[in-house]
């Protein structure tokens, strides 16, 4: 208990990295953890793990998230953009392109920080629900919305912002499950047993401060799509069923420092009914990774290539490089993530 929180929920572990903590089970990606990401590297190959920043292309995934835009920087009144220094000066050959783009964070392949999802919960003991974060850091106070209602900007994660993954760095192991070698592209609900099931067959270890990584299909897909996704990303691949206390249940369990996916949201969205009526998470996969663990979730990784040559070599592990962006106070970042083999 610190003087943010008196109660904390069920199963989470605020606190237990510290009471003033905003980078929760990452604290789990060590030195340890990095050298044996290091020692995966055998035949120096390395994939992209990122796809083009406009893909998936419009907004069928989610109609509040656009594609970049693109524009040149003013100067002196024009675009600087094949502008020609001889403008100025006679005397310069220079000619230069500067841009600026307006980016939606967590479009394409991304990380959401500890601030993207928290929950209404009695954290002082009051009987009354208020906005809360991971390790009880609150709505309002220190993760900020705007000031009035209809206004976007002034918004601001003073803590559990995406800065803090980045200025500790995100790298280490990572292990491939293959989803899509069990399902194709089906979409199925990976509830634990199934889980299970494949990590057995395919002889998958996971250890403590992993980053486990789950390849769908999904984002092939998307690729295949040519930036003009349809119905069918709502229909396709594997997802986890984040209802299924068992998983929530391993997930805590297992240790792991980073949980990545290549599809939209990693667990089924919108997810399956509650098992009993009342109050409940929209995404109970999220609300049981950010908020209660501190658990960084990536989305929309371009799992693909690596999969597939991690297939045919018979292995399952390698080395993840995959740090966001260090922008202060964002509450997602794209993520330019590579894997070393």
């Amino acid at each position: 208990m610190t003087s943010r929180w008196r109660n904390r929920p069920d199963g989470a572990n605020w606190g237990e990295f510290g009471d003033d903590d905003q980078i929760g089970r990452l604290n789990l990606l060590t030195p340890v953890k990095v050298r044996q990401g290091v020692d995966e590297v055998r035949e120096g190959i390395t994939f992209c793990l990122s796809l083009p920043l406009d893909y998936p292309g419009g907004s069928v995934l989610n109609p509040r998230r656009k594609p970049p835009r693109l524009a040149a920087t003013v100067r002196e009144g024009r675009a600087n953009y094949v502008y020609p220094l001889s403008l100025e000066n006679s005397e310069h050959s220079d000619v230069i392109c500067d841009d600026t783009v307006l980016l939606t964070l967590q479009y394409s392949t991304q990380f959401d920080s500890l601030a993207h999802v928290g929950g209404m919960f009695d954290a002082d003991g009051d009987g009354a629900p208020e906005p809360v974060f991971y390790n009880g850091w609150r709505g309002g106070e220190h993760i900020l919305a705007p000031a009035d209602e209809g206004m976007i900007e002034g918004v601001a994660a003073e803590r559990l912002g995406i800065e803090n993954m980045a200025a500790h760095g995100v790298q280490g192991r990572g292990v491939m499950i293959d989803l899509e070698k069990h399902v194709g592209r089906a979409r199925e609900w990976i509830d634990h047993a199934r889980l299970m099931a494949i990590l057995e067959e395919d002889g998958v270890e996971i250890e403590s401060g992993d980053m486990v990584c789950l390849y769908t299909g999904f984002a092939d897909m998307l690729l295949e799509m040519g930036g003009e996704p349809d119905e069918r990303v709502h229909q396709s691949c594997a997802v986890l069923d984040g209802r299924d206390p068992a998983l929530l249940q391993w997930v805590s369990d297992s240790g792991i420092a980073v949980l990545i996916a290549d599809n939209y949201a990693v667990e089924g969205h919108p997810a399956k009914p509650p098992a009993e009526p009342g109050v409940h998470a929209s995404l109970p996969l999220h609300e049981h990774c950010l908020f209660k663990l501190g658990l960084h979730l990536g989305e929309l990784f371009h799992l693909g290539p690596l999969a597939h040559w991690l297939r045919e070599h018979g292995r399952t592990r390698f080395l993840l490089t995959a740090s966001p962006l260090r922008l202060p106070g964002a509450v997602g970042s794209p993520v330019p993530a590579v894997a070393t083999v």
